[in-house]
């Protein structure tokens, strides 16, 4: 089983700056494709950004030019730069993991709210 430990969600002010951050660990067996969903009140769970085991990144319309997905540590630590960020973008953004044979695995959730 592959863990998720994520972080750096937080308050701050439209038009501010947040990193978010994800490690995984555990039973790791090749380079997953990783990404940032988010759900925010009374909405449906939606993808953010994900990019594969071979660095190609997709990402929303909502968020294209404002947030940057990337990874390191052996591509096991997969971040969320998010840049002008807008009231909209509040929600709670959960990380994806999802091995090539294996089940897709979640993290718990980190809050990211932004105030007007």
């Amino acid at each position: 089983q592959v863990q998720l430990a994520e972080s750096g969600g937080g308050l701050v002010q439209a038009g501010g700056t947040l990193r978010l951050s994800c490690a995984a660990s555990g039973s790791i067996f090749s380079i997953a494709t990783m990404a940032w969903y988010r759900q925010a009140p009374g909405k449906q769970r939606e993808l953010v950004a994900s990019i594969t085991n071979n660095g190609n990144t997709n990402y929303a319309d909502s968020v294209k030019g404002r947030f940057t997905i990337s990874r390191e540590n052996a591509k096991t630590t997969v971040y969320l730069q998010m840049n002008s960020l807008k009231p909209e973008d509040t929600a709670i953004y959960y990380c994806y993991y999802k091995e090539t044979f294996s089940a897709p695995e979640w993290g718990q959730g980190t809050q990211v709210t932004v105030s007007s």
